[in-house]
């Protein structure tokens, strides 16, 4: 192994561990393997990652921020009309999720945990932009008035359940836009104002 020289490890030991994780899981993640993957002496991610625990929470904190990213990159595409940016951001998280689906249960196991505040400050993000949508929706009226986040746990609920029967190989992934397009017009007649 060569000796510490390495310009940007952080940077690349995230980037190995984002791959072993699509393909192994979070249980096979070793800071040994990822330093051997670098070309690095086994010592050296212990600079920026003491232990696996910091490896896994920095892997969840990563996520939540390409997925802020991501969410954030499709909205501004998106014109100004409430339904459209619905949809968009709705298809963008599917896509994250299905495309992700090992990051993302890390990243919502790891926010759950004691001392997670870099994560669940890295989650405030993305999911402050789907308040916030679900918010202009009810300023716009089209969506029943109340508390936003209220709302949005219906939607989030319907996205996830969406995503994990993918996932899960319940259902073809070559369905996900059928069903996101659907999804979200159901969502969105069932919360109008009445």
């Amino acid at each position: 192994m060569s000796p510490y020289h390495h310009g940007n490890l952080r940077t690349t030991l995230l980037a190995a561990a984002e791959r072993s994780l699509r393909q192994h899981g979070a249980d096979q993640l070793s800071l040994r393997e990822l330093a051997r993957e670098a070309g690095v002496s086994h010592a050296a991610p212990r600079r920026h990652f003491p232990d696996r625990q910091s490896l896994l929470d920095a892997l969840a904190e990563v996520g939540f921020t390409r997925l802020d990213q991501e969410l954030r990159a499709t909205l501004t595409a998106t014109g100004p009309e409430f339904g459209s940016r619905l949809h968009a951001a709705a298809a963008a998280y599917l896509r994250f999720a299905t495309e992700d689906a090992a990051l993302l249960e890390l990243m919502f196991t790891r926010k759950h945990r004691k001392e997670a505040d870099r994560i669940v400050a890295a989650a405030a993000a993305p999911f402050g932009l789907l308040h916030d949508l679900i918010a202009q929706g009810q300023e716009e009226g089209v969506l029943q008035a109340g508390d936003p986040q209220h709302v949005g746990i219906v939607l989030f609920a319907t996205l996830q359940g969406i995503a994990t029967l993918i996932n899960g190989s319940l259902v073809a992934p070559e369905l996900l836009d059928g069903i996101v397009k659907t999804a979200v017009d159901q969502f969105m007649r069932g919360s109008r104002r009445p």
